[in-house]
């Protein structure tokens, strides 16, 4: 039996957190986006010619989304998972009856709610300055969902590395803020040289873009297949990382 009691208590304490500090978790981020659309959306976009058929100012709407959903899903899970180890009350969860799979639901559940509602907010703030279309709602909504799900585990995972509040900081800002931004957030990798368009494939973001992307325009740099297979892919190795850290305890009965 699932203690969805215990699920929902983790999940409530994660998300009134959010809401004490709707500037900071909500407000910063969204302006943020806004801040892209303006430059690169309205400014320049303006006087940048289409790529692939689709305005400039459109075609990076889904690349700055998922560049928001990939960091604000790392940060809500990773400063989630943190803070309890950081007080010591983690140690209250783990002795509470609730099982491995209910503490990882609640908490990136939280993260991943957190992330979808920035996700939203970024979309309905992107139609005030560029007018883009949505071909494929379904496919989306999914690729928002596994995303988000995926990279909230993701960040699971660095919360419970990290020592420091310093060490949080260095993967979303050392590897995934550069990776999102050269996996086709303001660009067709088709636009690169060959050899480069052959490196950037070695880069995981490029497949998150580029089906998210389909999704709005029809238009990727790889298949939709292929997107989804290694956004799934991305997910299965989280939660084959998650249980195994939960196994042997690693740095939770330190």
């Amino acid at each position: 039996m699932i203690n969805y009691y215990g699920i929902r208590a983790i999940y409530t304490m994660e998300m009134a957190r959010t809401w004490r500090t709707l500037m900071q978790s909500i407000a910063s981020p969204v302006i943020s986006t806004s801040l892209y659309f303006i430059v690169f959306g309205s400014a320049i976009g303006s006087r940048l010619m289409s790529i692939d058929g689709v305005g400039y100012g459109a075609f990076i709407v889904p690349g700055l989304i998922m560049l928001l959903l990939l960091t604000e899903s790392i940060s809500n899970a990773s400063f989630g998972i943190y803070m309890p180890r950081y007080l010591g009350t983690i140690y209250e969860v783990l002795s509470a009856p609730v099982s491995v799979v209910e503490v990882v639901i609640g908490y990136v559940g939280a993260a991943t709610t957190k992330s979808l509602i920035l996700a939203a907010l970024a979309l309905l703030t992107a139609q005030f300055f560029v007018d883009y279309d949505i071909q494929h709602p379904i496919w989306m909504l999914t690729f928002l969902l596994l995303t988000a799900v995926s990279f909230s585990l993701f960040g699971f995972i660095i919360g419970i590395w990290a020592d420091s509040f310093e060490k949080l900081q260095v993967i979303p800002m050392m590897i995934v803020m550069p990776l999102t931004f050269l996996g086709g957030t303001f660009y067709s990798i088709s636009m690169l040289p060959p050899f480069w368009q052959t490196v950037t494939l070695f880069n995981p973001v490029v497949y998150l873009i580029s089906g998210f992307r389909w999704s709005f325009y029809g238009v990727s740099d790889v298949s939709l297949a292929v997107s989804l297979a290694m956004t799934l892919m991305f997910l299965l190795v989280c939660l084959v990382i998650v249980a195994w850290i939960f196994k042997t305890g690693y740095r939770l009965k330190q």
